[in-house]
Order: C-alpha cells, then structure tokens, then sequence
C-alpha cells in the first residue's frame, strides 16, 4: 500500500506487559507487510499518571525486541499548542462548548447509566452555563457514527445516547485523549491505527472529530485482547507483570501466537523471529 503509515502509541504509566507487546507487534507488522513506515508516538498528555522515565524504558524495551520506529519518536507532552488550536477551531465553528459542570452533578442529572465505568452527559450546558464558570470543553456529540474494521467487520454507535458530549480538554487543564490522538495522527499522516481491541469503542468518537476538523480517517484494525487469569483484559492498572525481556525471542514468540501466528521454534533471534511472522502477516494482510 503506497504512502502507508502506521504508528503505536503506548502511554507510558508503565512498562510494555504481555499485552501491549500484541499491540505493538501488530502494528509494527502492518506497517511492514505493506511496504509503509512504522513510528511511535509517546501519548504522555496525562501527565500526573506517567512516572518520570518510563517513557524511555518503553523504548528500550522496543528497541530490545528488534521493534525501531523509522522516524524519532514523538510526545503528547511537548504539542499542547496544536492541540489547543484544534479545540479554537471546534469552538468557533460551534462543535466544542464550555461545560461548568462537577462529575457529581453529571451523575445526579444522568442517572444510574454507567458506562464502562463512566456516565453519559445529560446535554445540561449545550446551550450556555448560566454564568457558571467553564470547567472543562465538550464536544456536541450528533449522530450515529458507521465504519469498517478490518478485523472485526462492519461497526457503528450512536454518539448522542450512547456517549454523549465527551471532553475534550479536562477540568484539570489536560488534554483529552479523544483530541490529542486525532490531532497526532492527522499531523503525523496516519493511514492505518491497529491497536487493541478494547480501544475500538473509541473509534466513533475519533471519526466524529476528523470529519468536524476536515482530517481524514484512518483504517482501523482492532487486535484480540490478551486477558489475564481472571477473564479480565491484562493491563497495568490490573497489575500486568512488565515483559521480561532476559528472553526476547520467547516473548515475540508468544506474542505472535495471541495474533493466530504459528511461532518458529527453529528462530533464535528477534530478527529470525520477526521475519518469519513478517510472512505470515503479509499473506494474511493480502485477504483484509
């Protein structure tokens, strides 16, 4: 695929686990079988829930499993002004509106309508916050969203029952998520986004944003999820154990074999590792 471009995009409150490695090696795969580049981009914008240096243990992980960015890695951190020009740009064409509301009082005018953990926003500053300080910046959330994942097929969501008006710049000042991944891969000419699976019911939102800012959309690829013992997906804020990388080979290895890749037992380097999964990726890539 000519001009592709992928990028992985770990945020760094702590060291790459068993799951993010499928994340990464998909991505790095993607990008490889179609003859594209392979970035990293460093998604620290929640600054307080990013431990000093782990960023570059990242890295060094990465770098020890034979996975090398092709262009110098970026960080979320350093880019607060392209984000903020996003947000003046949905504010002035009407899509961003100030919201003076408390998480308590959202809960009180939403109701019990938990939604992985979060609620959806009632609407109660669409139109102004009776002279209420703004606390944070929402997006006016309109329509139902419809896209194609190359893995999963066929998806769509509602954004205004089943989401809401999301923020985009947070009550403490930090950026959103949401807004920051969209600007980045915008900026950065991202033509394909693979990542995990549990990242996909944020999709809708990204593509409500691109078509609102005039960027294009990426294709999307949603990967399985790596669950840990409990049936639970394996992350770091469920205690998922850092890569052990005195075996490298083992963990691409293993990695390969969560994507439906057969492992080589015959490889004994990363590089042997990756080539060999490399093919097998490509051939799978030519059917999606």
């Amino acid at each position: 695929m000519a001009g592709y471009r992928g990028r992985f995009a770990p945020s760094p409150t702590g060291p790459l686990h068993a799951g993010s490695l499928v994340a990464a090696l998909a991505s790095w795969l993607d990008a490889r079988a179609h003859g594209g580049q392979w970035l990293v981009r460093i998604e620290d914008v929640d600054g307080p829930r990013c431990p000093p240096g782990t960023d570059e243990v990242i890295l060094g992980q990465l770098a020890a499993l034979g996975l090398l960015p092709d262009e110098p890695p970026v960080w979320q951190s350093r880019r607060d002004d392209r984000y903020q020009a996003a947000l003046d740009r949905l504010i002035a064409s009407g899509r961003a509106y100030g919201c003076a509301c408390t998480r308590a009082e959202i809960a009180a005018a939403a109701g019990p309508r938990p939604r992985h953990g979060e609620l959806v926003y009632p609407g109660t500053c669409r139109n102004g916050t009776n002279g209420r300080p703004i606390r944070a910046w929402r997006f006016r959330a309109e329509g139902r969203i419809a896209w194609q994942d190359r893995r999963l097929g066929p998806q769509s969501q509602d954004l205004a029952t089943e989401v809401g008006d999301f923020v985009l710049k947070r009550a403490d000042g930090l950026w959103a998520y949401q807004l920051a991944v969209v600007v980045d891969d915008a900026e950065q000419g991202i033509t394909d986004v693979v990542r995990g699976e549990d990242l996909a019911d944020n999709t809708p939102r990204q593509i409500a944003l691109q078509r609102a800012l005039g960027l294009p959309t990426p294709r999307y690829l949603h990967t399985p999820l790596v669950l840990a013992a409990d049936g639970h997906k394996l992350s770091k804020q469920n205690g998922a154990a850092a890569l052990d990388l005195d075996h490298p080979v083992a963990r691409l290895q293993e990695a390969a074999g969560r994507l439906g890749l057969t492992p080589q037992a015959s490889a004994s380097t990363t590089r042997e590792v990756l080539a060999a999964i490399l093919l097998q990726w490509t051939a799978l890539t030519a059917l999606r």
